[in-house]
């Protein structure tokens, strides 16, 4: 997330608003991850909101794995990676090119 954070000039100079974060955890612990980023970090997120997202649910260990968005501007879901695992999370890097190529097509 500190990813995000690092990038938050560059997404906003693309007229984004940065990333709001979802986390199992428990309020503690997500506010101690919140406290080190500008963004919100939810708390408490269940399975069935996941599963209303379609995110990945890791049985064993009781967690959502990585399920990410990009947002238009009317709401609509521009773009989105699924993850079920540590691998091929979407980086903030990466979603710059990719709005900046939409800005391009416009």
């Amino acid at each position: 997330m500190d990813d995000w954070d690092a990038h938050k000039s560059e997404l906003e100079a693309l007229n984004c608003k940065v990333v709001v974060a979802g986390s199992v955890d428990s309020a503690w612990h997500a506010q101690e991850i919140a406290d080190g980023v500008s963004f919100p970090i939810a708390q408490g997120v269940s399975r069935e909101q996941g599963d209303s997202v379609g995110a990945f649910w890791e049985q064993d260990r009781k967690f959502i794995q990585p399920a990410e968005f990009i947002l238009a501007k009317d709401g609509t879901v521009r773009g989105s990676s699924y993850s079920a695992g540590p691998l091929g999370r979407l980086d903030a890097a990466d979603a710059i090119k990719l709005i900046t190529f939409w800005e391009s097509k416009k």
